[in-house]
């Protein structure tokens, strides 16, 4: 299956408006993604209504978001539920710092239906670190059911190997992510008790990643549940 396990909608704020659940959805359709997982910025509010749309037009969405730490390294992490993803949400809000969103600076926060409806913003600033120690994150996304893997490790904003100098396996991730500026041969020897994926980190509609290259799973999968599972699995071996 082709994939794209790093996707932002019009609720991160440096999301671009045009990033709404159907668009989102029907371009990674169009670009012959099989598999998406929307991953906003310490939020999942808008992932109930792309996995909607991906059920219409055959495109498995998985629920996702992109948790950043206390560190101020970010952590894409993966749920097999809405339930569970929301169930995380919810915790994680209470560790977001009350610092209100200022539009005219980071950008609207759109919460969106499956009909790309605006039904909302949120108004608490989601880009901000939250308290949540990067070394807590595996486990913590674990008793949630999901799974947690470093996000863009080869990019030096809010990239765990730019932050801390080195990865050790004392950190507690089996996985990790490169952005679309790398492969995930260039880290795997250098990182050997990391197994990799490749995602693009979309925040407009262009940067969805297309199907081919590397960005392919050799499982089909049929539900978020199957896709959690199949990465908790490679982090076991």
């Amino acid at each position: 299956m082709f994939y794209d396990l790093h996707i932002h909608s019009c609720l991160s704020p440096c999301g671009d408006n045009d990033m709404t659940p159907n668009n989102i959805v029907n371009m990674a359709m169009i670009n012959g993604l099989e598999l998406i997982a929307l991953t906003d910025h310490n939020s999942t509010r808008n992932c109930a209504a792309a996995m909607a749309v991906g059920r219409e037009v055959g495109v498995l969405v998985v629920p996702g978001m992109e948790l950043t730490t206390a560190e101020d390294i970010h952590v894409v992490c993966l749920f097999p539920s809405i339930e569970t993803a929301e169930s995380f949400d919810r915790y994680v809000y209470g560790c977001l710092p009350p610092i209100p969103n200022r539009e005219k600076i980071f950008g609207e926060q759109l919460l969106c239906d499956a009909e790309d409806n605006v039904v909302g913003k949120e108004e608490r600033l989601l880009i901000t670190a939250t308290s949540i120690g990067l070394d807590t994150v595996p486990e913590l996304v674990a008793s949630y059911g999901g799974v947690a893997f470093l996000a863009h490790i080869d990019r030096k904003s809010n990239g765990a190997l730019a932050i801390l100098g080195s990865l050790s396996e004392d950190l507690g991730f089996d996985l990790a992510e490169v952005s679309k500026l790398s492969r995930p041969a260039d880290y795997a020897g250098r990182f050997p008790f990391l197994s990799f994926v490749g995602d693009s980190d979309a925040h407009q509609l262009t940067d969805i990643a297309e199907g081919g290259g590397d960005n392919e799973l050799a499982a089909a999968f049929e539900s978020a549940t199957d896709v959690v599972e199949y990465f908790r699995n490679i982090a076991k071996k």
